[in-house]
């Protein structure tokens, strides 16, 4: 049935009047169970969707939000992160909310700072971003400041950045996790390495937190012992970094390994699957088709899901009803940290079954 079904419809079906179904949609007033049931079938049935919006504001008023984000064709944790944006826009478009991306290409800085200026020659409403690049990042909150423009950001935060919410985990925890997964099943003393692949650790907070994290669980060990490496990987050259990677797991006293960023787990899952796994626990992150195959055949122990996703999708609701309510925005949205293995990734690949 269209979705563009009238409340008198609705009561028509129901046999009820027009003001009953009112008061049931907008959940005010005494209805009597039998008319507060047989009219939410009817609603759940037809899928009918009132328009708040407009009966809230009583105009219709267009929001413009803009989504400066990493080019989701580069890598697939940002196509989820898209994913999640377009479902938010499904979900408000009814409401009078546009979202206009900007990507920028996720290996350059130049190219976030210039789409960030495209951006603002038409000053949206609010930006969902994600500060990839800290400096210049903060360049951008700032011309964001002085033009009133509310922000909110995913992925990782920048402290004085001054945005509207922070949608995301906590990122020093969740290097603690990934360090305590490697050490639960290696209690003896021995090598653990962190490796940034295919991202600057220097440039990139988000990678420098969970870092952080990784050492300090591993200083906190009673009787230490453990050796902690850190290995930026950023290199376009494939063969120099399997080098890099080659030299790291002959290594014999390597114990576990923890890889950052999500789209490099394959590389070193690759690689440890060439040479075996000699007893080397791995530990990486999120739900990529790469990464589900070797946590599938035993080369990846466990994944650390992030859910780039929903991530987006709550960053553009926060935004919606800010714009739309005036809803004070949560200043910290943290989402749990799931640890997915073999034995449990069945029941995230298909909810409900």
């Amino acid at each position: 049935m269209s979705k563009k079904i009238r409340i008198k419809d609705i009561a028509e079906m129901a046999q009820v009047s027009v003001g009953t179904v009112d008061r049931v949609i907008h959940n005010r007033g005494e209805v009597a169970e039998d008319s507060y049931k047989k009219i939410m079938a009817i609603l759940e049935k037809t899928g009918y969707k009132p328009n708040l919006l407009a009966r809230t504001l009583g105009s219709n008023k267009t929001f413009r939000i803009a989504a400066l984000m990493p080019n989701p064709a580069q890598d697939e944790y940002w196509e989820q992160s898209a994913e999640g944006v377009k479902q938010a826009q499904d979900e408000w478009t009814q409401y009078g909310i546009e979202i206009h991306p900007y990507p920028f290409d996720l290996y350059n800085k130049e190219s976030f700072a210039s789409q960030a200026q495209n951006l603002l020659q038409t000053p949206p409403d609010a930006v969902l971003t994600a500060p990839i690049f800290h400096q210049e990042a903060l360049n951008f909150f700032r011309a964001c400041q002085d033009q009133n423009i509310p922000f909110v950001v995913v992925n990782n935060t920048i402290e004085e950045g001054g945005s509207l919410s922070f949608i995301g985990h906590d990122l020093n925890q969740s290097g603690r996790l990934g360090a305590e997964l490697l050490h639960l099943s290696n209690p003896q003393p021995g090598t653990y390495a962190i490796l940034h692949v295919y991202d600057d650790v220097h440039n990139s907070l988000h990678l420098n937190e969970k870092e952080k994290g990784f050492k300090e669980y591993f200083a906190e060990q009673n009787g230490g012992g453990f050796k902690v490496v850190s290995r930026d990987l950023n290199h376009t050259h494939e063969p120099t970094l399997e080098k890099d990677l080659n030299d790291l797991l002959s290594d014999a006293s390597l114990r576990g390994i923890l890889v950052t960023t999500s789209k490099g787990a394959f590389i070193v899952s690759r690689l440890i699957e060439k040479k075996g796994k000699n007893g080397v626990r791995f530990v990486a992150y999120d739900l990529l088709k790469e990464n589900l195959h070797y946590l599938q055949n035993g080369i990846i122990d466990f994944l650390i899901n992030q859910n780039s996703k929903r991530q987006a999708f709550i960053a553009i609701s926060q935004l919606a009803n800010h714009l739309l309510f005036k809803k004070d925005a949560l200043p910290t949205y943290l989402f749990p940290l799931e640890i997915i293995s073999r034995q449990n990734l069945k029941s995230y690949l298909n909810p409900g079954h």
